[in-house]
């Protein structure tokens, strides 16, 4: 291959990444007419294009998936090896990038990264928000975070959290001018802020437990979010009932902020996890995360395996 073409892999995935050639630039430190260059000289040395231009967009091409599949994980290993070079050295560089859901951000990511911060300054690591499935070998990122039986069996993963509860919440003020709902029934009496998926478009039912039984309990009010820490916050301001993971809400409940509603119909999730592909599980800046995290969060994060559903 060419040498010069080898030196522009990386910013076509970022470009890939990152869903543009402007968002590219500015991650990389480049003008996006330098990025656009650099994809067109890749692509003239394939011999076809890798993205589909729009005035408002930019994807992969079937060709663009094919290759970036492929290149993307020999560019990673090439990576984790100068990684581990530093962290022999005792430095833990470079850029780890997370793809989390925003609801697991406060339980499972900002008090590891508080930690990594400070005892790593040289590591930097770029968070993703993303509520839905993501495809984290496609999109770049090094490791994601997802309840535990969404994980894929073919990826490692480590537990982050112990198992908790999806619980319904709302503020003493809210329950006081429209009563305490008593049994699942009375939630159709009830302002229940909603949840639509980003991805799907669908709205989302809550798992509830009704007599030791399962069930998806379709809910309606005057708010419909998609994200479950405004759904916290509008709660907390007398709106309605709110669903929400347990831990999420802990400090509002000890506090007195929040009560529960309904606490026996509360759903047991099986807890977050981080999950990456194999040929990752030694990267120097993925061990210094679960390290910190072991330390940090209260889970018996046991060395990574597979999840049980």
């Amino acid at each position: 291959m060419d040498r010069a073409l080898l030196l522009h892999l990386p910013i076509v995935l970022a470009v890939h990444r990152r869903g543009g050639f402007a968002a590219a630039a500015n991650d990389l430190g480049l003008s996006p007419s330098a990025v656009s260059h650099a994809v067109q000289l890749v692509e003239a040395g394939l011999g076809q294009p890798l993205f589909a231009r729009t005035t408002r967009s930019v994807r992969l091409t079937e060709a663009g998936a094919s290759f970036v599949a492929s290149v993307g994980p020999a560019l990673a290993e090439i990576e984790d090896a100068a990684d581990r070079l530093g962290a022999d050295q005792g430095r833990v560089s470079g850029t780890l990038r997370l793809n989390a859901p925003r609801t697991a951000l406060p339980i499972a990511v900002t008090p590891v990264l508080a930690e990594l911060a400070r005892r790593h300054p040289g590591l930097t690591v770029e968070v993703t928000a993303d509520d839905g499935l993501a495809d984290i070998v496609a999109q770049g990122d090094d490791a994601g975070i997802r309840l535990g039986h969404t994980v894929a069996r073919d990826m490692v993963a480590v537990r982050l959290t112990p198992p908790f509860h999806s619980i319904m919440v709302a503020s003493p003020a809210y329950l006081a001018a429209r009563g305490v709902p008593r049994r699942l029934d009375d939630l159709d009496r009830h302002n229940c802020i909603g949840y639509r998926f980003v991805t799907s478009g669908a709205v989302y039912d809550w798992d509830l437990r009704d007599g030791g039984q399962a069930v998806a309990k379709a809910v309606g009010g005057s708010v419909r979010v998609t994200d479950a820490v405004h759904a916290k916050e509008l709660a907390l301001a007398g709106v309605g009932i709110a669903y929400v993971f347990e831990p999420l809400a802990r400090p509002e409940l000890q506090a007195g902020q929040l009560r529960q509603v309904l606490p026996r119909s509360a759903f047991e999730e099986p807890g977050l996890f981080l999950y990456f592909p194999r040929r990752a599980a030694q990267a120097p800046k993925l061990r210094a995360f679960i390290d910190v995290a072991r330390e940090r969060l209260n889970a018996s994060t046991a060395p990574a395996s597979t999840p049980s559903p």
